[in-house]
């Protein structure tokens, strides 16, 4: 059940808001919390019932583990530990890598080995991480005994239980504990957030994506691209990915503020950062502080001298990228932003041996590090977005003028390229016409996110405000028919 389609606008989202506010009123505040699990439940099995055989005893089996974790006088804390996220990552590998550990294994031993296709149960990567963080946690004795309900709310909450953002226990659970009132401003600023990322989905990043996908289609196909046609198919994705995520950040805080939760913040002007390092900081929050906290840090970190940073670095985004899909392309590009980051980091250390000024720090160096990032970010986006080596390196060779520098291009494509790049530079974002309102939990913002915004305006409850949101609204429903899944759907 897609948030933009016609079952989960005019059915799902009214019955559950309006059986949450009866239970709220009527009943207890544990009522309303079983009411938004079961609900959460209904829309997970909506896609395919079989995957709640995978999600409810995950849920139950991570909430007991987590009971026993909770007990220091517990034996063998730390075997249990290990086995409940031994028995996490086990699931998410049978069902999202085994074909590829498989097929990768056939190939090394020239052998044509091969499993049946697997169901992948959508959004796996993200309640799998979620109870991981939850299980390290409670090892660590940085939790508080929780309620069962509160537990299968916090994993499987639906505006993010398909695609984020990846919730960390500390972020909703205690707000799960407040007496919940039906307070108009919630519902108003959740309707709108919603609609603004309506909008971007609907509107923007499915009405351009149909000039990046015959671009990739070619190349994946073995098919001639010219360079013309490579420099819109990757901007045209570069940007179809940013309203689509952007767009699905959006829903799920609006949708999460309905109910009177606050999501933590996901998506932060990602394009408008200064280096890749940057960009880590904006680019899918939650997920760069899992991985940061998680993985990073355990390993070490920086802690352990220059070289074992680099280490640390590389191997943290190769098994980032690696986490996207189940692919050698999500594990090359996850190899470029690693190399990336290297770099930005041994630049930043040259620079404050030399006693450099950063480039960043005029209003000029600012535009140029931002050009130098963004190009860096959407070549790197190259191998993420094409299915197959050979088209990976149709679509690079092209960029870099090994093609014919002209045709094959698709027609009109540069008014929306041109239009929609100006939106992501120069509009200012949703955290910032939101902010009067607190839209979002603010997961380590960077202060200073949206500050090229060459407009400032603020959302306020008023008429004017009403006919954009409602215009906004009509507009993206009459648009929903052509509407595609998010692609973060996908990983």
């Amino acid at each position: 059940m897609l948030f933009s389609s016609q079952e989960f606008l005019f059915v799902f989202l009214p019955l559950t808001l309006l059986g949450y506010l009866a239970a709220a009123r009527v009943g207890s505040r544990r009522a309303s919390l079983t009411w938004l699990v079961l609900c959460s439940l209904a829309f997970y099995g909506w896609w395919k019932p079989l995957y709640l055989l995978l999600l409810a005893p995950s849920v139950v089996v991570n909430f007991g583990l987590g009971v026993r974790l909770a007990k220091p006088e517990v034996a063998a804390r730390k075997a249990t530990l290990i086995a409940g996220i031994a028995l996490n990552l086990g699931l998410l590998s049978y069902f999202k890598y085994a074909n590829f550990f498989v097929e990768t294994a056939g190939f090394l031993s020239g052998h044509a080995w091969r499993l049946d296709p697997i169901v992948l149960p959508i959004g796996i990567s993200f309640f799998t991480f979620q109870q991981i963080a939850y299980l390290v946690d409670t090892y660590r004795s940085e939790t508080h005994e929780y309620h069962f309900v509160d537990y299968a709310l916090f994993v499987t909450f639906f505006p993010q239980l398909i695609a984020g953002p990846i919730v960390h226990h500390k972020d909703v659970m205690p707000q799960f504990d407040r007496p919940y009132q039906a307070r108009p401003s919630d519902l108003s600023v959740g309707l709108a957030i919603f609609a603004f990322g309506l909008a971007k989905k609907v509107l923007l990043a499915d009405s351009v994506a149909v000039y990046a996908n015959p671009v990739f289609d070619t190349a994946d196909a073995g098919g001639a691209v010219s360079a013309s046609a490579a420099w819109v198919g990757m901007l045209a994705y570069t940007l179809q990915l940013y309203f689509d995520f952007s767009g699905y950040s959006d829903m799920a805080i609006g949708l999460a503020r309905l109910f009177g939760i606050k999501l933590p913040l996901n998506f932060d002007s990602p394009y408008k950062a200064t280096s890749v390092v940057d960009f880590w900081r904006r680019w899918h929050k939650t997920l760069s502080r899992f991985l940061r906290d998680y993985l990073y840090f355990p390993l070490g970190g920086n802690r352990k001298g220059r070289v074992r940073r680099y280490v640390n670095l590389m191997t943290t985004m190769l098994l980032g990228g690696l986490w996207h899909g189940a692919g050698w392309n999500f594990v090359l590009w996850g190899f470029v932003h690693g190399a990336l980051l290297c770099v930005n980091h041994a630049w930043e250390q040259v620079r404050r041996k030399l006693g450099w000024e950063p480039r960043a720090a005029t209003r000029w160096g600012c535009v140029l590090a931002c050009a130098l990032t963004f190009l860096a970010v959407a070549i790197a986006w190259v191998p993420f977005r094409a299915k197959t080596w050979a088209g990976s390196e149709a679509v690079l060779s092209a960029l870099a003028g090994l093609t014919p520098l002209s045709g094959g291009a698709p027609k009109g494509a540069w008014p929306w390229l041109i239009g929609l790049s100006l939106i992501v530079f120069l509009a200012p974002n949703t955290q910032e016409i939101f902010a009067a309102h607190e839209p979002a939990l603010d997961a380590e913002s960077d202060p200073a996110a949206g500050s090229w915004s060459l407009y400032r305006f603020s959302w306020r409850p008023s008429p004017r405000w009403a006919f954009v949101v409602a215009l906004l609204t009509v507009a993206s429903i009459l648009g929903v028919s052509r509407a595609s899944e998010f692609l973060y759907y996908q990983f």
